[in-house]
């Protein structure tokens, strides 16, 4: 049988004239087939039991400012030279050596990095090692550029991951790589370079950035954060609860293993965090009184006559659901907000909630551990027609997924 190898068949013919462009046989490289050998994907750590930050890829984490950015970057820190920490698990066994941190801050001054190194990741370690266990400062490589020229930070950066192969960069904050946050030629080019860093070395990057100020969105700000939001393999967000002054990690997005359960932690009296519950005041509620609330879409919205509203949960999830058998759950939170021009992941999840709990919605795990949902069927759906016929109306939305 004829080869139709394009690279087999130019070597075949090797000296000869090349019957392809110069473009095609670089191109060849990158052609992905059913039976082509690729490295398996590796993750350093997982969370609630879920693999998260692999290798080779990009991660981005995103907040207001003081929201615990840094505080789950120092627990990632100290995870690389631990087993556990909080929730987090590193996926090697505990005889393995530790993984390698390369944390390039360009946000803080000297003096408070070094204070988050002595009063926060060595007290970290210490407190599971004992606080007379040596700290492996030989495994962090640790600096401090905010007085170095913006544009050397990201040269620097490029020759420090090169020459010191971690396997975990912390890269606090990004936006301090470019001058314009809004320049979009810059911003793709900055997360191209990250991306080829991460494959060509075999490390995972965590980029930092500030969310969108806006308060409609909790997704990184400026045009780099909508390129590092699209390249990106996992999106965390952290957030400070008030008035418990609790910190909240969940994740917003993900390419293939949905984190459906949010991390809390509070710091205790030494300055370290500690797990913690959630706060009952954190959810918001589906159901309200009348009165100013979100830009809801008002095909979902349910009006009482005593001047109540709710989400018309059976509609909202009926609709996200309408043409799929199943929906993962990054997926149907997709859908789902989208329709309801829902605009917080707190105001969804109670829906979630509601969907659940009322005996809408099966939830379970495919072949590859993607967390799932599906309209439960016949005997709820029959019965949800019965309370509100138009329920199973087709939906006019299309959807990227």
């Amino acid at each position: 049988m004829a080869n139709d190898d394009p690279l087999a068949q130019e070597f075949a013919h090797a000296g000869e004239p090349s019957a392809l462009a110069p473009e095609l046989l670089e191109l060849e490289k990158s052609r992905i087939t059913s039976t082509r050998v690729l490295p398996p994907m590796e993750f350093l750590f997982s969370l609630f039991g879920e693999p998260c930050f692999p290798r080779r890829e990009l991660v981005a984490f995103t907040g207001r400012a003081k929201s615990g950015k840094t505080f789950v970057m120092s627990m990632l820190m100290v995870l690389c030279v631990l087993q556990e920490v909080l929730s987090f698990r590193r996926h090697t066994e505990a005889s393995s050596p530790p993984l390698r941190v390369l944390w390039y801050d360009t946000e803080q001054s000297d003096n408070s990095t070094q204070d988050i190194l002595r009063n926060r990741i060595i007290p970290l370690y210490g407190r599971v090692r004992g606080r007379d266990t040596p700290f492996p400062e030989g495994q962090f490589d640790i600096f401090n550029v905010r007085n170095v020229e913006r544009d050397k930070r990201e040269a620097f950066l490029l020759a420090a991951i090169a020459h010191y192969k971690p396997d975990l960069v912390i890269l606090d904050g990004i936006r301090d790589l470019v001058g314009d946050i809004n320049d979009g030629t810059v911003a793709q080019e900055l997360i191209e370079k990250l991306m080829r860093a991460a494959q060509q070395h075999g490390c995972c990057i965590v980029c930092v950035l500030h969310q969108n100020k806006s308060g409609e969105s909790r997704d990184p700000r400026g045009w780099l954060g909508t390129e590092l939001l699209n390249k990106a393999f996992d999106v965390f967000a952290t957030e400070k609860l008030m008035p418990q002054r609790i910190f909240k990690l969940e994740q917003l997005y993900t390419r293939k293993y949905d984190i459906e359960q949010c991390l809390y932690f509070e710091v205790d009296d030494e300055g370290l965090p500690v797990l913690c519950q959630a706060p009952p005041a954190t959810a918001l509620p589906a159901t309200s009184d009348e009165g100013e609330r979100p830009s809801l879409n008002e095909d979902y919205i349910l009006h009482h006559p005593d001047g109540r509203w709710e989400m018309d949960i059976p509609k909202l999830f009926t609709d996200a659901l309408t043409g799929y058998e199943t929906l993962t759950g990054a997926a149907l939170r997709y859908r789902v907000m989208q329709l309801g021009h829902i605009a917080t992941n707190n105001l969804y999840r109670n829906c979630l909630d509601k969907a659940i709990a009322g005996g809408l919605l099966d939830r379970a795990r495919d072949m590859n551990r993607h967390v799932i949902y599906s309209l439960k069927r016949p005997e709820v759906k029959a019965s949800v027609q019965t309370i509100q016929p138009d329920l199973f109306q087709q939906s006019e939305e299309d959807t990227p997924f």
